[in-house]
This record gives structure tokens, C-alpha cells and sequence, in this order.
């Protein structure tokens, strides 16, 4: 089972993992090499930037290990992080942008980025927004589309080491 709760400041370490592994992970499938290892590099910056504004929704997703779980750790009481998201949101145009949406590889299509997204989607109507836009990596684009979102024009994304990532600006009614 997904949990998908609000991000706090000491999940900046784990996000930055799960971050990096996710990039490591699923990039290869649309990019090359050197691409990817300047996607996954965040330089010094592993801050949860806006986690303490009103117009920013960061979330974490945990997966419960079940009671199947043998886990004796005295930590065994905490789930794993399993993915984040974050959405930026523009009142006055009623929009919202989902900056984020990433998976550990431990726990790709087990419905954590779907979890992940549809918490998103759920703060965005509560806020009243009557679409959300995000910029899709090549290799995120059929998850989005599975899940109503459309493709608008290809746009790049320029990482922290100034390399060019060819990606997909998509949109969503609400």
C-alpha cells in the first residue's frame, strides 16, 4: 500500500536518493550517457525549495512493507520512501505546474507515481485550477499520457551543467 503524505525538511536527504536513482534508473531509455549523469547531478542544492510556501505542494509516497514483513529493525515503524512530487501553482492564472514526479527503481509500477500524481492533481482542485502543465522527460511521457495528459510542443530542459534535455511540455484539464 501507497501512503503519499506532505514532505518535510528531513526527507531532503532520501528525496535527493531517490531522485538520483530514478534518473539513473529509467534516463537510459531516452537519453544518453552524458546526459543523464547531468540530469541526475543537483550540485550543492538539496534543499526542498518552496516546502514552506502556500503555493507549492511537496509529497512524499512511502510504501507499507505489509505484513508479510520480517523486518526486526528497530526503524521498521517507518516506510521507505518510495517517490516524491512537488506542484508550483499560479493563482492568478488558475494553472499549476507539476515540477516533480519521481519513483525509486525499488518501486517502479507499483502505482507510486500514480498515487504521487493523483495527490497533486487533488491539491490542484482543491485550489480551484482549471489545468495543470508539466514538462515530461522522453522517457515519462507514456506514464502521463495513461493518465490524460496531452501533449502541447517539445521543449528542452537545461540541466545544472547546462546540458539540453529534449522533453514534452504536456497539459491536463481538470
Amino acid at each position: 500500500m501507497t501512503l503519499v503524505r506532505p514532505a518535510r525538511e528531513a526527507d531532503t536527504e532520501p528525496l535527493r536518493e531517490t531522485h538520483v536513482a530514478a534518473i539513473e534508473a529509467f534516463g537510459p531509455e531516452a537519453y544518453e550517457e552524458r546526459a543523464v549523469a547531468a540530469w541526475a547531478d543537483r550540485g550543492d542544492d538539496h534543499s526542498l525549495e518552496g516546502l514552506d510556501d502556500p503555493d507549492t505542494d511537496w509529497v512524499v509516497a512511502e510504501r507499507d512493507p505489509g505484513p508479510d514483513s520480517r523486518d526486526t529493525d528497530a526503524n521498521a515503524d517507518t516506510s521507505p520512501v518510495a517517490g516524491f512530487g512537488r506542484l508550483d501553482v499560479t493563482e492568478a492564472e488558475a494553472e499549476g505546474e507539476v515540477i516533480a514526479v519521481y519513483v525509486h527503481p525499488d518501486h517502479a509500477r507499483s502505482g507510486v507515481g500514480s498515487a504521487i500524481l493523483a495527490s497533486l492533481e487533488g491539491y490542484a482542485r482543491g485550489r480551484k485550477l482549471g489545468e495543470l502543465t508539466l514538462t515530461a522527460s522522453l522517457n515519462a511521457v507514456g506514464f502521463y499520457e495513461r493518465v490524460g495528459y496531452e501533449r502541447v510542443r517539445e521543449v528542452t530542459h537545461e540541466t545544472s551543467r547546462g546540458v539540453e534535455l529534449d522533453c514534452l511540455l504536456l497539459r491536463k484539464e481538470l
